[in-house]
């Protein structure tokens, strides 16, 4: 795929700090994208990716952000206009987990998923599908009116005991995604979602950093290792390009194989 396929668009990438977003952050400016770099807590990380960045010649902007909050979520949307005219592109990532057994997980637990993963993730394709329509289409940035693309996980469809809230919020966020798809395709504005599965990340370090957790991971996974935040990134960089203008309303797994349920590859 040419290496600038996002030459002349402008993103906004929320949880763009760390992780799966900053590698989105990352490989977008890399292809040729201003990027709108949204943190929240952690305002010297949000500016170390956009530094390195502008150290590679790109656009960066970094904006401090809580995505469940509508008065934050127009201030990244402004930041854009203010500093490059415009959104062609939103990467819906930020989220957060509060784990807790069904049976002991408190309201506030629930919300601060709920709120972050999918109220946030709603929030923002709002805003940036209303903008859209306000630009209208620019040919020469892509075919496409705008681009959403939600970053979920494979637990939009994998139970995940421990975990009601994530997977909820994911599962959500999935449904979404394609309701939002499939009434915003005969605008051109494209709307789908990446689902990650075992990617080494700061969040889940605890299940991939020693051999033994390692391997006791690999054991769901068919392909045999453990994801990379990069392998996320390139997806999304393809989705968000031309080269992928005729997929709407899909979930991608980059997954390794996880969300082929591997415990019934000898029959269950």
């Amino acid at each position: 795929m040419n290496q600038k396929s996002l030459a002349g668009q402008r993103a906004v990438v929320t949880g763009a700090s760390s992780g799966i977003g900053k590698a989105i952050a990352l490989a977008f400016a890399e292809a040729g994208a201003a990027v709108v770099v949204n943190h929240h807590s952690d305002a010297e990380a949000g500016k170390a990716v956009t530094a390195e960045i502008l150290g590679k010649e790109g656009r960066a902007v970094s904006v401090r952000g809580d995505v469940s909050k509508p008065r934050d979520v127009q201030k990244l949307f402004d930041a854009a206009d203010a500093h490059f005219g415009g959104v062609d592109i939103l990467v819906a990532n930020a989220g957060a987990q509060a784990d807790a057994p069904f049976l002991e997980m408190t309201l506030e637990g629930w919300r601060k998923v709920i709120d972050l993963d999918l109220t946030g993730a709603f929030l923002c394709a709002q805003e940036v599908a209303k903008r859209f329509r306000r630009q209208g289409l620019e040919p020469n940035r892509s075919r496409a009116l705008g681009k959403v693309l939600f970053v979920t996980s494979v637990h939009q469809r994998i139970p995940w005991a421990g975990h009601a809230n994530y997977a909820a919020a994911k599962g959500g966020v999935r449904m979404l995604m394609e309701t939002m798809a499939q009434e915003l395709a005969d605008q051109k504005i494209r709307v789908n979602a990446i689902a990650p599965g075992a990617i080494k990340t700061p969040i889940n370090k605890a299940a991939w950093d020693t051999p033994a957790a390692a391997r006791k991971l690999v054991k769901l996974i068919p392909y045999g290792r453990i994801g990379e935040v990069e392998d996320v990134a390139q997806s999304a960089v393809w989705l968000a390009s031309d080269a992928a203008d005729y997929v709407v309303g899909t979930t991608l797994f980059v997954d390794g194989g996880m969300s082929l349920y591997p415990d019934f590859r000898e029959g269950g």
